[in-house]
Formats: structure tokens, C-alpha cells, sequence
């Protein structure tokens, strides 16, 4: 933080008596930089406080603007897609594990939520933000016998990914976040490599928050 100090000058060989207190020049031309015990408070320079520095502007571009108009928990096998009129903008995918669902913006605006499945407690959805990797329509598990995993989108070198499964009450995945079908093309049709996925637990946001 910044100080403003001040200091009087005096004449040559003088004295100034300021409040009853006598400022005295032990030399020619030499500043006085004391006062005496008994000078008025109000003459003793004071530290001024710097000004808080300015948070920096959001980016419009990852504000949110609207949330989808959804009523009650998303069950299992249900997502809803609404792009409509929305203006291109950069995609973020989010993640919520309590709540358990996915949701899409585009450009700040909200165009599609769904119900997920997620890891187990043994082998978790990880925490945290994750460019989009890869991208292939048509892939199949190299670790889980060749299991189907359609419109997969790669987000970590161990292969959490998020991809098409059966999404329904009493299935889970081994880390990765399984989207059902047909909401599993809608999502790969927007997406590109680079665009982030943030996976979070219980974070909440509203309209005016930045995703990022």
C-alpha cells in the first residue's frame, strides 16, 4: 500500500512555532522531520489506506443468463434440450455429483440438462475442470470388454469420459459420467475439443454467476 507523508520546510536559520510547538532547524537548509511530544495530533502526517483494487470485469460471454424452466428433480432416462434462438457462444459442460445431473450452456444461456450416472465410491467421477480431449461417435471400451460407450468425449488420461450409456436407478459407472440417449448426440453435436467440463458436489449457481 501506498503512504503520503509530509514534511515542513523552514527558513534559514529559523524557528516556526505551529501550536504552541517550536520546529527548530539544527543546521541551514536541513528539513525538519520531528516534532516535539507536545505538537498537535492533527499536524503528525497521517497513513492513508490505498483504495481496494477493482475486481476484474466478468466475461459476459460465461455469465448466466437462463436457466432452464425445469420442474422437480430431473429423473433418470429424462433430459431436456431447449437452443432455440441462442446466439452462438462458448460451451461449458457442468457437473453436479449430489444432484447428479449435467447441464449445458451456450454462450451463458442453459440449453440442456439431463440425469447422469456416476462412479461408484470405488472407482469416482473426479473432481475439477476438464478440457474436452478426444471426441469419437463410434468408440468402444479398451478396459471394460469392449463395452459400447457412443458419442464419447474423453476428459482424462485414465479415460473418465462422458459418453451414451442406459442411465437408470441402480447402475453406476466406473468414474465416467454416462448421459442417456439421444441427449448423448445432441451434446456431441455442440461440443468441440478444448471446451470445459467442470465437475463439481453440490455447487449451486444462478443467474448473473460466471461459470468459470
Amino acid at each position: 500500500m501506498k503512504f503520503n507523508s509530509s514534511y515542513a520546510l523552514l527558513g534559514l536559520f529559523g524557528a516556526a512555532v505551529i501550536g504552541g510547538a517550536a520546529l527548530l532547524l539544527s543546521q541551514p537548509n536541513e528539513r525538519a522531520t520531528t516534532l516535539s511530544p507536545q505538537a498537535d495530533p492533527a499536524l503528525v502526517p497521517q497513513p492513508t489506506a490505498a483504495p481496494a483494487p477493482a475486481a476484474p470485469p466478468k466475461d459476459e460471454r460465461f455469465v448466466i443468463k437462463r436457466i432452464l424452466p425445469i420442474t422437480g428433480p430431473i429423473k433418470y432416462g429424462e433430459w431436456h434440450w431447449d437452443d432455440k434462438g441462442v446466439a452462438d457462444g462458448p460451451i461449458v459442460v457442468t457437473v453436479d455429483l449430489d444432484a447428479r445431473v449435467l447441464s449445458v450452456f451456450k454462450g451463458g444461456y442453459e440449453i440442456g440438462a439431463t440425469a447422469v450416472l456416476l462412479g461408484t465410491s470405488e472407482k469416482p467421477t473426479p473432481l475439477g475442470e476438464f478440457p474436452i480431449k478426444w471426441k469419437k461417435a463410434d468408440h468402444y471400451s479398451s478396459t471394460y470388454d469392449g463395452a459400447p460407450m457412443p458419442f464419447t468425449q474423453n476428459l482424462t488420461p485414465d479415460g473418465v469420459a462422458i459418453h451414451g450409456t442406459k442411465v437408470e436407478k441402480g447402475y453406476a459407472s466406473h468414474g465416467c459420467i454416462g448421459v442417456p440417449d439421444g441427449f448423448d448426440k445432441k451434446l456431441f453435436g455442440v461440443t468441440k475439443v478444448g471446451d470445459k467440463v467442470i465437475i463439481t458436489k453440490g455447487k449451486t449457481a444462478k443467474a448473473g454467476d460466471s461459470l468459470i
